[in-house]
């Protein structure tokens, strides 16, 4: 996986989920999104974020989550960027 040029946000992880979640696909050699290494480098201050993006993605709307889904999907395809 390509750095993302943030040597401090990757190589300082506070511990919380997103730690534990970035360990483990790092020892399985699997790639992860990298937002977690932000949402690992603060965790106060990115679970707001979390918790806003599951509830677009998750709460009853117009659009179907899977729907959505798909089209996040879609645009990170788009954007060169791994979902």
């Amino acid at each position: 996986m390509e750095p993302m040029f943030l040597p401090g946000v990757e190589q300082n992880p506070q511990p919380g989920p997103y730690r534990d979640m970035l360990q483990m696909m790092q020892a399985a050699g699997s790639e992860y999104p990298q937002i977690w290494q932000m949402f690992a480098f603060w965790p106060k201050a990115t679970e707001h974020l979390a918790r806003f993006t599951q509830e677009i993605m998750r709460e009853e709307g117009p659009i179907p989550p899977g729907i959505r889904e798909l089209i996040a999907a879609y645009t990170s395809y788009r954007n060169d960027c791994p979902f």
